[in-house]
């Protein structure tokens, strides 16, 4: 099933996205409207759009999003860093989150924000406080597109993450939550480019080449910090970041999942 959340003639709600989703674009795909919100048992009210005619919304406005560094270990090398013995955990303000179209905005303080391309894990009904790894799938309600948007260059000259990836607009998600799929194998893609020019694929990687996988991930986070319902995990990006400039269009698409895309504008 497929949970966006979206603004329509009459409001905004939640809704299953129906059709088939196997391109980027929306044609074909409708979206029926729930009552409440999407962690009980799913009611259609009987209001249906096509998909083409409303505005996706960020699937879900976390409490908090939760990051995990170094994840992939050529993404570790490629910077420079050893891959961590355990989770390099840090946090991105709900103030960052956007949704898809949404545009990134580059701010004056950074001269080289970069993209990061991420499977995001959305925390269902029952949280997770303190789980066992064996019982940490329990604790998903699906899972989204990310990108967890880096000001490099600030990053490195802070150490700590907080400034650099902390910007409104550096965390993209959507288009839509995804449930009752196996998340431990699945391509994660980042491409960008610009209108009329066909986009550079700049990364390209797999789940199943996690550090730590999803299990662990939870269990580990959910030791430091409950996690609420709706609360965001990213798990980390594959190797090929890169820089972002006004005019681009980055995309991440993860199979399976769905395809976000941003355009980048300055601020």
């Amino acid at each position: 099933m497929r949970i966006a959340r979206f603004v329509h003639s009459g409001g905004m709600s939640f809704g299953v996205v129906e059709g088939d989703a196997a391109g980027a674009g929306t044609e074909g795909l409708t979206v029926a409207a729930i009552n409440g919100h999407p962690f009980g048992e799913i009611e259609l009210t009987g209001d249906r759009w096509a998909l083409a005619d409303v505005r996706l919304l960020s699937p879900i406005l976390p409490s908090k999003v939760v990051c995990v560094g170094r994840n992939y270990a050529e993404h570790a090398a490629e910077l420079g860093n050893a891959v961590p013995k355990e989770p390099l955990l840090f946090l991105k303000p709900t103030t960052s989150v956007i949704g898809p179209n949404d545009p990134i905005r580059l701010p004056p303080q950074s001269h080289q924000v970069e993209h990061e391309a991420e499977l995001a894990v959305v925390i269902g009904a029952t949280g997770a406080r303190r789980v066992d790894r064996a019982d940490a799938l329990k604790t998903v309600f699906g899972y989204t597109c990310a990108n967890d948007v880096t000001a490099r260059d600030l990053q490195k000259a802070d150490v700590q993450f907080t400034r650099a990836k902390g910007f409104d607009s550096f965390c993209p998600l959507g288009p839509w939550i995804t449930t009752g799929i196996d998340a431990s194998d699945l391509e994660v893609r980042c491409e960008v480019g610009r209108a009329g020019e066909e986009p550079d694929v700049r990364q390209l990687g797999r789940t199943s080449q996690f550090v730590f996988d999803v299990a662990t991930l939870i269990s580990y986070v959910s030791h430091v910090m409950t996690l609420l319902p709706g609360d965001v995990v990213l798990t980390g990006t594959p190797a090929g970041v890169g820089v972002l400039t006004e005019g681009d269009v980055v995309s991440v698409s993860i199979e399976g999942v769905g395809t976000l895309s941003n355009p980048v504008l300055n601020l």
